[in-house]
């Protein structure tokens, strides 16, 4: 694994271009909703400010405020309410425009950052496990289990490490729109680098759906 701070790419999300012999398979971003609903926690902050909201009013009912008293109080906490999420979804399509994820014949390289741009390469040598997760969004994520001693700090990856995986941090392939199909560029890719019985797929529960073997080797994709 290498960390790199590319000044000018050659190739979009690459800090350099791929040696001969190595081919590029696939390129994506992240979908910034799946990011704002599941790194920014978007839904949970806006029943939060919901509930914020209904309090205001309610203790200014109980107080003696009439009904436009306690409208009004709460309408005066709806501007903070909107700048809030307003900054949460621009924090998601920030990080969707700066992340690139890409998919070689050899590695995975995840390109992202906003103030300081940074690019992990993950060859495919170190993968031990991946895992194909459905979101109910729409979007999935493909967490990849590291083997050996060289890992990268959470803080690091972040935003996208997997979640509570602190010591032995696990990169992940976040919020992509086509996860299926970005599972089986993946699992051909690892069976044609390093032969069979490198990628296992776990559904996880609650959110993955039931997997079945694909019709090609490699991860598993979802059940229809």
């Amino acid at each position: 694994m290498s960390r790199d701070l590319p000044d000018m790419e050659p190739i979009a999300g690459l800090p350099e271009r791929p040696p001969e012999g190595e081919e590029i398979l696939w390129q994506g971003r992240p979908d910034w909703w799946g990011l704002a609903l599941r790194v920014f926690h978007i839904r949970k902050v806006a029943i939060y400010f919901a509930v914020l909201v209904a309090w205001r009013g309610a203790t200014a009912l109980w107080d003696g405020a009439g009904a436009s008293a306690a409208g009004m109080a709460m309408a005066d906490m709806l501007p903070l309410v909107a700048v809030g999420l307003i900054l949460l979804v621009g924090l998601a399509k920030v990080y969707a425009r700066t992340t690139i994820y890409t998919i070689t014949s050899r590695r995975v390289v995840m390109r992202f950052g906003v103030a300081l741009s940074m690019a992990v390469n993950f060859p495919f040598s170190k993968i031990e496990a991946a895992t194909l997760r459905q979101c109910g969004d729409g979007t999935g994520d493909i967490p990849l289990a590291l083997r050996g001693p060289d890992k990268i700090a959470y803080l690091h990856l972040w935003p996208f490490a997997r979640p509570g995986r602190y010591r032995n941090p696990e990169p992940m392939l976040r919020a992509l729109p086509d996860a299926a199909a970005v599972a089986e560029i993946l699992g051909m890719a690892l069976k044609a680098e390093l032969g069979e019985g490198v990628v296992h797929a776990v559904a996880e529960a609650p959110r993955a759906k039931p997997v079945r073997a694909p019709s090609k080797p490699g991860l598993a994709v979802p059940a229809r």
